[in-house]
């Protein structure tokens, strides 16, 4: 077994295009095509494999979608563990306008899971052997699944002596830090959710994420707060990184792009700044293609090399 697994709850298959305008009743015909597997933590999984590193991804696959989805990470070469449910996995779609150079985003709904589809999840998470030593969770929650499912999971990597890091939001979220995670990579909107305040400037989010880690919440908080860069906060030292002046093409994966950075080189024994340097290039790298193609370790390379790292 690798050192990384990611847990996705709610995968999807995402479909891209691009189209001269968007406007309504007239047939819009696509300029391209392109189907891509998707969900957080599956994301995070293909990164990792494409920085170089290896890591495991577990989740339900459902229908005909759900055979596509594992087929299309299997010619990625990302490692799978699944499980199949009754439902249909969900297939999301992302349309580039080319007039406005504006994405659209449609997100559809996930299936619902049962007690025992959801269970079967942390039977598995459970029985892997050897264990692995990073646990990484991501996405969003299928209805149906408690609001505590990744506290559970916390649970598990606790008891087997690993870390767990987690990217949700909401009440998931919320849940999961009151049992206690290693570490969380939170938006500025995940982050106001969480924290309960509204902070005006950057050392103010900054101050929010401290807080957490002082309350024992989170041992690492990775904050990501758009046009303010991000922050790096533990309970000895802060890291800040300033934005990287780029055009962005696509929001796909941003988040997804800069955790896989980060934990890839912090399991790989780097430091946590030179983790935290790779991480906001793959972030940045992710943004700048159309459609939902993540990032290139060429343009992660080439980027790294400019981000600015200042200690608090």
């Amino acid at each position: 077994m690798t050192d990384i697994v990611t847990i996705t709850l709610n995968p999807a298959v995402d479909l891209s295009t691009s189209v001269d305008r968007i406007q309504p009743v007239a047939k819009l015909r696509g300029k391209s095509q392109r189907r891509d597997p998707g969900g957080g933590g599956i994301n995070v999984a293909r990164v990792i494999r494409r920085l170089g590193g290896d890591a495991h991804a577990i989740y339900p696959v459902g229908g005909a979608i759900g055979g596509l989805l594992r087929q299309l990470l299997d010619q990625e070469g990302v490692v799978s563990q699944t499980w199949t449910i009754a439902g249909e996995t969900r297939e999301d779609f992302f349309v580039d306008e080319i007039a406005t150079g504006k994405q659209y985003r449609f997100i559809l709904p996930g299936p619902h899971l049962s007690p025992s589809e959801w269970q079967h999840c942390l039977s598995l998470v459970a029985a892997i052997e050897p264990f692995p030593r990073l646990v990484v969770a991501s996405g969003s929650l299928l209805e149906g699944v408690p609001l505590d499912f990744y506290a559970r999971v916390a649970r598990i990597a606790r008891q087997r002596g690993a870390g767990f890091v987690l990217d949700t939001s909401g009440p998931a979220l919320a849940a999961a830090v009151a049992e206690g995670v290693d570490l969380i990579k939170p938006n500025l909107r995940e982050m106001r959710e969480l924290s309960g305040s509204d902070p005006s400037d950057a050392y103010e989010w900054e101050a929010a994420a401290k807080a957490l880690v002082a309350g024992g919440k989170a041992g690492t908080v990775a904050l990501t707060m758009g046009h303010l860069g991000a922050a790096l906060v533990t309970r000895n030292e802060v890291l800040r990184a300033r934005p990287i002046p780029i055009t962005p093409r696509s929001a796909v994966g941003a988040g997804d792009s800069f955790l896989a950075g980060l934990i890839w080189r912090l399991s790989s024994g780097a430091s946590r700044e030179d983790a935290f340097r790779l991480a906001v290039a793959a972030g940045a790298a992710a943004l700048i293609h159309p459609g939902t193609e993540l990032c290139r370790i060429e343009d992660v390379e080439r980027l790294a090399a400019g981000v600015t790292i200042e200690k608090a």
